[in-house]
Formats: structure tokens, C-alpha cells, sequence
């Protein structure tokens, strides 16, 4: 029989309903699975009697385990390579750096250190984006609200995390069920991250956003939008077919007025596909009638499987002064 994750709250929730066991005990058991990653289920203190042999029967204190940490050269990112029960890996990355760097806006920012986690909501991706690792390595499987929840307390315990991005292996929105669930734990005890401190990356599934700012208020959401229009999108993007953009900005608009949030665009600059003047226009004009912050990515090619190649500055700075000198009312561009 293979164990569920502690974290996994629907499931410990149903088990301990059917025990008789009050489900407010669970936040105490993340607790000190949190601060005690070593501990024997009959370690923790105060629960009934009955949890312990419920506890020890059908739950690990992580399904998941730390394969390995690999630090790049100047500290800012680590990333984790971790293995499931079922034995295959996710990526979960944690990203250091200090707000106070770099311009919002094209004004100096605020803040100070911080470490934010991008974490995997799948083993692979049915989207296919020919610019993406994950995309070549097609869908294997949907993760448990557990094993989300898991990649967030094996980071903590390198990293003081104060944001989550849903950026890691696969399409968040369609693995909806448990990242819903998994954000619900991130948001309660012991976690309690902000709604407002976590972001889920979409490339459009456009049901899904209209269900979500329903189900999680306050949600940031951002967007893998790639290109200002259709056919370049689904040249890069073969899943973009089922989610043409007229839809999509529908659905944004209807999420931006229920929310009253800035939603994220996210833009991978591809020399000679995407990163033209014209393009950048084009860009302004589609999301006029939304307030978006606009971050203009650059391309990291992946070895052999690779079509494309990265925008030089000069074409990414006119893109950049296109977007900012014609459309700044609506656009806010992150560099």
C-alpha cells in the first residue's frame, strides 16, 4: 500500500472525520513536522489516541524526499531535485534576491532580501511549448496536493520562503483540484503565506481562470502569453489552438474586474519570432484594456532540443521603450 503525504488535506481531513478525530489537530501536526522533519509519529504531542495508529498506518511525514541541492555560483538560486514515491523527479527552485534591485515601473523599488520558491504542480506538461524543457518531455502524471505542499517544507528548511510561484514543471490549471488544495495549506497554519504573495502561471485555461479567483480571492495570476497574436502563438505554443486570444482576453478582463488585481504577462523574447517592433505594438494594443505588468524574459536555450534563439539587448530595449513610451496607462514592464 503506498503512503499518503501528511500534507495531502483532504485525505488526512476524511481519514480523521472517519475516526472520530476532530480535523483541527492537523495544522498541529504540520507544525511540528515542520520544525521536527525527523520525528516519529508518536512523537507529537496532545492528539487522541486514536490519530497515532491511524497516523502510523496510512501516512508518511513526506512522501517526497530531497534527492539533491545544487547551488549556482552566486548563491541566488538553488535548485531541488526531488524524488517522488512513485520515483520520478520534480524541480523546485528557490530564488534569492533583494526587491530594492533593479526598477518597477522604471522608478527605484523598495523592499529588501528575499527568497521566493517555484515550485511543480506536474511530471512533465501536455502544453508542448517548443521554447520549454518540460514541454519536450510530454506528461507523465498529476502531483498530489501533498506533493506540492512537500517541495514548500523541503525548501523552508534551506530558506525563509515569503513567495511561491507556480512556474515550475507543468500547467498549474490543469492539475486545478490539487493546486487549489495545496495553495488552501499554504495559506492556513503553519504556513500562512499571503494569497497575495503567490502566483499561478497559466498559458490560458480559460475555464479555469474563471474559476479561480472565485475559489482563491486575491490570487495573483499570471499569464504565458508569448506572442500578440494567434498564429505566432500557436506556432511556439501548440496548445494555444484550444484557447484563442480573443477568449482569453475575455476571460482576463472578467477576472481583473472581479479581482481588481494586475495580472502578470509573462513574454519570452525569441530573436526574429516574437521580438519585432511590430510585435511590440501589437502587444500594447492587446492589453490596453487590462492593467498588467509585463515581464520581457529571455530565451535560455535547451541544448539541441532548441528552435530559437535569444533577442539582443537592442532589440529587447526597443521593445521595452515601444511598450513604455505608448502604452505605460495600462503597462507596467518589470526590469
Amino acid at each position: 500500500m503506498a503512503y499518503k503525504s501528511a500534507f495531502d488535506f483532504s485525505v488526512i481531513k476524511s481519514e480523521f472525520e472517519k475516526a472520530g478525530i476532530k480535523h483541527q489537530f492537523i495544522p498541529l501536526i504540520w507544525k511540528h513536522v515542520l520544525q521536527n522533519p525527523n520525528c516519529q509519529w508518536d512523537e507529537i504531542p496532545s492528539l487522541p489516541s486514536a490519530a497515532y495508529p491511524l497516523l502510523n498506518s496510512k501516512f508518511k511525514l513526506s512522501t517526497s524526499a530531497l534527492h539533491s541541492v545544487i547551488n549556482s555560483n552566486d548563491k541566488v538560486t538553488t535548485k531541488l531535485l526531488i524524488k517522488l514515491q512513485n520515483g520520478e523527479f520534480v524541480e523546485a527552485v528557490i530564488m534569492r534576491y533583494d526587491t530594492r534591485l533593479g526598477k518597477y515601473d522604471g522608478k527605484p523599488r523598495t523592499g529588501g532580501p528575499r527568497s521566493t520558491l517555484c515550485i511543480s504542480s506536474q511530471v512533465g506538461c501536455k502544453m508542448g511549448c517548443k521554447f520549454c524543457a518540460t514541454g519536450s518531455m510530454g506528461y507523465k502524471s498529476n502531483l498530489s496536493s501533498g506533493e506540492i505542499v512537500e517541495q514548500l517544507v523541503h525548501a523552508s528548511r534551506i530558506s525563509t520562503i515569503r513567495n511561491v510561484v507556480f512556474m515550475g514543471m507543468g500547467e498549474p490549471l490543469n492539475n486545478y483540484a490539487s493546486v487549489v488544495e495545496a495553495i488552501r495549506v499554504m495559506t492556513a497554519s503553519p504556513f500562512q503565506l499571503s494569497p497575495k504573495k503567490i502566483t499561478v502561471s497559466t498559458v490560458g485555461i480559460i475555464h479555469a481562470i474563471n474559476k479561480l479567483q472565485t475559489d482563491i480571492p486575491n490570487l495573483n495570476l499570471a499569464v504565458s502569453l508569448h506572442a500578440p497574436v494567434q498564429d505566432i502563438r500557436c506556432q511556439i505554443m501548440p496548445a494555444a489552438r484550444a484557447f484563442p486570444l480573443e477568449r482569453l482576453m475575455n476571460a482576463l478582463r472578467e477576472y481583473q474586474n472581479n479581482s481588481q488585481q494586475k495580472i502578470f504577462i509573462e513574454y519570452i523574447m525569441l530573436d526574429g519570432v516574437n521580438d519585432e517592433e511590430q510585435q511590440a505594438h501589437q502587444l500594447g494594443k492587446l492589453l490596453e484594456t487590462l492593467q498588467v505588468v509585463i515581464n520581457l524574459i529571455p530565451f535560455n536555450p535547451i541544448g539541441t532540443l532548441s528552435h530559437f534563439s535569444t533577442s539582443n539587448d537592442q532589440k529587447v530595449t526597443r521593445f521595452q521603450k515601444i511598450l513604455r513610451g505608448n502604452y505605460s496607462e495600462s503597462t507596467i514592464l518589470l526590469n
